[in-house]
């Protein structure tokens, strides 16, 4: 049986040139632009109440939206400012979003989003704040680990937004010089060299004291780290706790063994995907649970999974606004609620943002 064929496309609209005023900030590094009798426009370097002249970089007759750049700035923002990467901007490379925005107003456009997605997805109203990790230059080079392609001669290149081209970049400026530093407060982790390890030099600190601020652990309480990735949270969790029922959690294999050897006997590691291990395994109650899932977030699957354990807090690590926001509605369905977010600027220049939640049992 073949599938349902497609419906013929519109007439494509890429190249042509719109001017309008740009509208807020929304999720994925671009901002609404809304032209008359046209379909809204997701502009990229723009920013809010801007009047710029768009050019459709993507986009056909009878799409929802387009896509599209900001290719003149007739009216500027005071936030913005000279890109201090001389490839980042229209048809140049990819890799970040807001080189044109001074780094305070970046991270006022990151609550934006972080709020909006809350409110939108969850019906919450929470006043957001984007805190600076130490570990960059005024933004620039936190990046430890950076992946490059390569041009035929042979030089370095990073790829176009939502592209293959490719853009030479001799030199780029959110790369950090030397690798990650795998230590945290004193202690050496074992990591793959291709394995994850957050990028930004600050964050595991950042992200570990936020944890444990939000869970504030007590004596002998139990511990499921989920996503536990080479066992960051659960060591600290579990030390502060002094549990002795700690079961962490991972789907990949190579992280799995890393975990096992920095987490030793302090803790048990359950190596598959998460929503099949807690299927059929670690059914009992869990004082404490941490959740870092990938950019996808947890899902209902595994969030009602999580709630069947009746913890008394879940600390939520999420890099994605939208999943968070989800998943959070998906935990007021079964009584918990959001009672503490920060949000931190672990990937300045680029739209990202990564966000700690505390997720708490709300008394009937």
């Amino acid at each position: 049986m073949t599938g349902r064929p497609k419906q013929p496309r519109g007439a494509s609209r890429v190249g042509e040139r719109f001017e309008g005023v740009v509208g807020p900030v929304a999720h994925g590094g671009h901002c609404v632009l809304r032209l008359e009798d046209l379909p809204v426009v997701f502009t990229r370097h723009a920013l809010p109440g801007e009047r710029v002249v768009v050019e459709i970089t993507e986009g056909t007759d009878g799409d929802r939206f387009w896509r599209g750049d900001a290719v003149e700035v007739l009216e500027a923002s005071p936030d913005r400012v000279p890109a201090p990467c001389p490839v980042a901007g229209p048809d140049g490379c990819g890799g970040c979003d807001f080189q044109h925005v001074a780094l305070p107003a970046q991270r006022r456009l990151k609550a934006a989003v972080v709020t909006e997605q809350l409110r939108r997805l969850a019906g919450l109203e929470v006043d957001v704040e984007v805190e600076a990790v130490p570990g960059d230059r005024d933004g620039l080079r936190w990046r430890t680990r950076q992946r490059y392609a390569r041009l035929p001669d042979g030089s370095r290149a990073m790829r176009k937004h939502r592209s293959h081209d490719l853009v030479k970049v001799d030199d780029c400026l959110i790369a950090a010089p030397g690798g990650p530093s795998t230590t945290v407060r004193g202690r050496a982790f074992s990591v793959a060299a291709d394995g994850f390890w957050q990028v930004h030099p600050g964050a595991p600190e950042a992200l570990i004291s936020a944890v444990l601020e939000a869970l504030s652990p007590q004596a002998g309480e139990s511990v499921l780290d989920l996503y536990a990735g080479v066992g960051l949270f659960a060591a600290f969790v579990a030390e502060v706790a002094g549990s002795t029922r700690v079961v962490a959690v991972e789907g990949d294999r190579d992280a799995c063994e890393h975990a096992r050897l920095n987490l030793g006997e302090a803790a048990e590691v359950a190596c598959g995907p998460v929503d099949r291990i807690l299927r059929s395994s670690y059914d009992e109650p869990f004082d404490l649970v941490v959740l870092d899932p990938p950019r996808a977030g947890a899902k209902r699957r595994v969030v009602e999974q999580v709630v069947a354990r009746a913890p008394r807090a879940v600390a939520y690590v999420a890099c994605d606004p939208a999943a968070l926001a989800r998943d959070v509605a998906i935990f007021a369905e079964h009584g918990y609620g959001l009672t503490s977010l920060r949000a931190f600027d672990l990937f300045p220049m680029t739209h990202h943002v990564e966000c700690v939640t505390l997720l708490e049992k709300i008394p009937v």
